[in-house]
């Protein structure tokens, strides 16, 4: 990233260009400041049509609105965030703000003001218009279209999103003028928090969290659609790890997380989650995304990675991989178990059911396992009871999937966890097994070893649609995969 010539930035009053920063940087000649202000061609795109999501994200604001009649809503996209110094993180919209816009731009705030008569409410966009080429904003400026990019006029954005915009440097001067009940999803943007800081209440404020939250559960068509266009590219992401596993051994975990994290940038918008690419003993740490370990032909390789597109759609996929293409017996006597596993937690999935069937379910098949290998004594209902089994399952068998790769995380327990399923519902089901490699409570060959298949299910109307299903699961059919992909003979 170059720096040598980064130009000094125009405070907010706009002083003259020619002011240096701290002395670090050289002064404009008025001659090159009249100079950049012209001879610039119009670039205004005109006749612009709504983004797909537009009406789905109109239908989301109106209930939003019938939800909180009367009061103001604030929902802010959030800001960047510094990486080190002077360089950020890339920006990644808030889910809530996605979700009722379709926009992703930073810095930008979405507010919903209730009509004077009561009756619903007027939403506007406020985001950043133009860079200004008058006062050299454009140029001068660290965030001047000059240096990160144009952005979309106040006009073009209104027509793509179909919401009115207003420039978000007038917003919190309103803000704090503001009469009447309040309410503002907290978290995203410290500046508008702050406007509004003695007219909300975290208690209220909750609230609008936990409805945006509840109000992800059930996916409309255009949403199902982008998941189903996540887990295209992953599938073929994994593709492309298979592909490459020898490269992986001679180097370590971060070839595969490279390697997947190309099919994610040049198909979506990035990957969803730190993709978690665990080879050998590193599988039975539930969360490895440190990927700098060693890859050996004869261990197993757990690849748990989703693509996110570029309306922000994440898939959440797990495989685990022979890395030399085969199983040994022992690795398929615990692969064909958590595979056993969730077969029967997939099938606990369909509209009507508890939340928790589908884990309970798996879990039994687990427990029946361990059992029936010795490393528990049962029977298995005591196993069950007393969550013996969790010692090697660690986990719950899944969680809702969108936006947010752990999404809804905010609903209320009974609307979630001590819910009931519905058609356009999207969850994971993920049981797996994993045995530590201190973990002397098991056979010495046991130990390293862990293995979780995860696929993304849609709760269908009679029952469910695995999304995931052009990815093998079943060992024979994953060792066939294997060997076709890569040349090798199964």
């Amino acid at each position: 990233m170059t720096d040598e010539l980064t130009p000094e930035t125009p405070d907010e009053d706009e002083q003259p260009i020619k002011q240096r920063k701290n002395g670090l940087y050289p002064g404009v000649s008025d001659e090159l400041a009249e100079n950049m202000k012209s001879g610039w061609a119009d670039t205004e795109q005109r006749d612009l049509a709504p983004i797909e999501q537009a009406p789905n994200a109109a239908r989301r604001r109106e209930a939003l609105s019938r939800r909180f009649p009367g009061e103001r809503l604030v929902i802010p996209a959030g800001n960047l965030k510094t990486r080190s110094n002077d360089t950020e993180y890339d920006f990644r919209a808030s889910t809530e703000f996605v979700h009722l816009t379709g926009d992703q731009t930073e810095d930008s705030v979405l507010v919903l003001e209730p009509r004077e008569n009561g009756e619903g409410h007027d939403a506007t966009v406020y985001r950043l218009p133009r860079s200004n080429r008058e006062n050299g904003e454009f140029w001068l400026h660290g965030m001047g279209e000059l240096w990160v990019g144009r952005r979309n006029s106040l006009t073009e954005a209104a027509a793509l999103l179909g919401v009115p915009c207003a420039d978000v440097r007038e917003l919190t001067g309103r803000l704090r003028e503001a009469t009447g009940p309040v309410r503002v999803v907290r978290g995203h943007d410290a500046g508008v928090e702050e406007a509004l800081a003695d007219k909300v209440t975290a208690e209220r404020d909750e609230e609008l969290r936990v409805y945006l939250s509840e109000a992800r559960l059930v996916k409309d068509d255009f949403e199902i659609g982008e998941l189903q266009k996540a887990v295209d590219s992953t599938v073929r992401g994994f593709e492309d790890v298979v592909k490459v596993l020898d490269k992986a051994e001679a180097t370590s975990e971060r070839y595969i997380e490279g390697t997947f994290f190309l099919r994610a940038r040049v198909e979506g918008n990035d990957v969803g989650y730190g993709s978690i690419c665990a080879a050998g003993p590193h599988a039975t740490t539930l969360h490895w995304v440190r990927n700098n370990g060693e890859v050996h032909s004869g261990d197993l390789l757990l690849l748990d990675a989703g693509v996110e597109t570029t309306t922000l759609y994440t898939a959440d996929v797990t495989r685990t991989l022979p890395i030399n293409g085969t199983y040994n017996d022992l690795q398929r006597k615990i692969y064909d178990a958590v595979y056993e596993a969730q077969e029967a937690g997939i099938a606990a999935v369909k509209p009507g059911a508890a939340f928790r069937d589908f884990h309970d379910a798996s879990q039994r098949v687990l427990a029946e396992k361990l059992v029936e290998w010795g490393l528990v004594e049962g029977p298995v209902d005591r196993v069950l009871e007393l969550g013996l089994q969790r010692r090697w399952t660690l986990h719950g068998t899944g969680h809702m999937l969108g936006l947010d790769v752990h999404d809804c995380a905010a609903a209320r327990t009974e609307s979630y966890v001590n819910g009931t399923l519905e058609a356009g519902m999207v969850l994971t089901v993920e049981p797996g097994l994993y045995f530590q490699a201190d973990d002397l409570s098991v056979p010495e060959e046991y130990r390293g070893i862990g293995v979780r298949i995860e696929d993304d299910i849609l709760v269908t109307e009679d029952g469910n649609r695995n999304l995931s299903a052009a990815l093998p699961r079943r060992a024979d059919e994953v060792e066939a995969w294997m060997a076709e992909l890569t040349g090798r003979r199964a």
